[in-house]
């Protein structure tokens, strides 16, 4: 006999909390007992189709690949694999002892959420912070899904982003953003993607794409927007590379419409990693779910790091100027190699610190291996994106840790075409 709703435990996206009986309370002051799921007669016909759809769930489910390759085997002499900006130093960071704290608490460090309002420009009741753009994106995923939901991602994306879906139980379809039409989302393809199921719950982009660093403009995103709105489905957008634009007309969707949910950091365009300054952007209600869920996940974030990102935020202007430096001196270095190699095939993306280059001919993987193994230089295969002939190439680093770099990988070409 399937159990009934009011004698299960359910983590719906979009539950209410109820007590025996049936009487609901207002969310946030209900004592935890259970949760009814509502409006969600278009997800799993029953309990027992979630379980089966849990039961297909694996070991290699609760791992990720790339991020095991990333902290196990992308160090090298020349690591080009990294993709943010080399990372600020305590002597660079404008921080007292003073200024610290050990213990915080509650739902957010209030000084943090003002200054994240101030840079988005989103109410402090829409913002939800977390250790980094992925831990970010685990929890607005795990906020909005349930095993079973149908989900439109791009292809290629960033591995963690597919992981965590899978992780998740989600019922995924891709939508292809191809190197033969500068890694652009066709409108017709995801209209076809979004309609295939009626039920398609949310659409996950990244923008900067990651990892050609291919733009998505305000009209596209908002697009996509419409067409998720029509089937009630959310439009969650990774902007964790879009500040490298270093412009405010960038295409910041949090306002294209409610139904976009929004994960950023400072850990990429800033080179302050260590500090796991990231957050979601998402309408109050939601963004209320999504601080209740991180109870079970994070529970009280580190303070510490919460005061040394309010004195981040109040830097910013200097820290924007370094990356602004930093990448422009380090583009101009690509694009004169890249200018300079008939064996790689390349889209050079505005603005951001990756490119995604194609040998014309070999094994990349094979290619990969000498680079590492023969020239101490690190980029991340493109198998982490499903993208096999590909690489990922990181220009965040030192000036001179890229000149160098870039001279092996292009002595290792030299060597792989003979």
């Amino acid at each position: 006999m399937n159990p009934s709703p009011s004698d299960t435990l359910f983590y719906p996206s979009d539950a209410v909390p109820y007590r025996p009986g049936g009487d609901s309370y207002p969310l946030g002051a209900a004592p935890f007992v259970s949760y009814r799921p509502a409006n969600r007669a278009r997800r799993l016909a029953s309990t027992a189709g979630a379980l089966s759809c849990a039961m297909e769930w694996s070991p290699e489910r609760k791992r990720s690949a790339y991020m095991e390759w990333a902290k196990l085997s992308s160090a090298a002499r020349f690591n080009l694999a990294t993709s943010g900006l080399t990372n600020v130093t305590m002597p660079e960071f404008p921080v007292r002892v003073e200024d610290l704290e050990i213990t915080g608490g509650g739902y957010g460090y209030a000084p943090l959420l003002e200054r994240i309002a101030r840079q988005s420009g989103a109410p402090v009741e829409s913002i939800v912070t977390a250790a980094g753009t992925s831990m970010a994106n685990h929890l607005a995923l795990a906020a909005l899904l349930e095993p079973g939901d149908e989900v439109v991602l791009e292809e290629p994306t960033y591995g963690l982003l597919l992981d965590v879906l899978n992780y998740l139980g989600a019922r995924v379809r891709r939508v292809a953003r191809r190197f033969e039409n500068d890694f652009a989302i066709s409108l017709g393809e995801m209209e076809a993607a979004i309609a295939v199921a009626p039920a398609t719950r949310l659409v996950v982009l990244s923008n900067l794409h990651n990892p050609s660093g291919a733009l998505i403009p305000a009209e596209t995103l908002r697009a996509i927007g419409e067409l998720a709105a029509r089937v009630g489905a959310r439009v969650l957008v990774d902007e964790v590379y879009l500040e490298m634009l270093f412009d405010s007309a960038a295409p910041f969707s949090f306002s294209l419409g409610k139904n976009f949910v929004v994960t950023t950091s400072l850990t990429k365009a800033y080179g302050l990693s260590g500090l796991r300054c990231g957050w979601i952007l998402a309408e109050p209600e939601l963004a209320r779910r999504m601080w209740r869920l991180n109870d079970l996940f994070a529970a009280t974030p580190a303070h510490p790091a919460e005061r040394m990102s309010v004195i981040a935020f109040d830097h910013l202007a200097q820290f924007r100027e370094r990356a602004r430096t930093l990448l422009r001196a380090n583009r101009k270095l690509l694009d004169e190699f890249l200018d300079s190699r008939e064996d790689l095939e390349c889209f050079r993306p505005p603005a951001g610190s990756v490119a995604f280059p194609r040998l014309t001919s070999g094994d990349t993987a094979a290619f990969v291996r000498l680079l590492r193994e023969k020239y101490e230089t690190s980029v991340v295969p493109g198998e982490f994106f499903e993208a096999p002939r590909h690489f990922r190439l990181g220009i965040g680093g030192e000036t001179s840790t890229l000149r160098e770099g870039l001279a092996r990988l292009g002595a290792a070409l030299d060597e792989f075409s003979r």
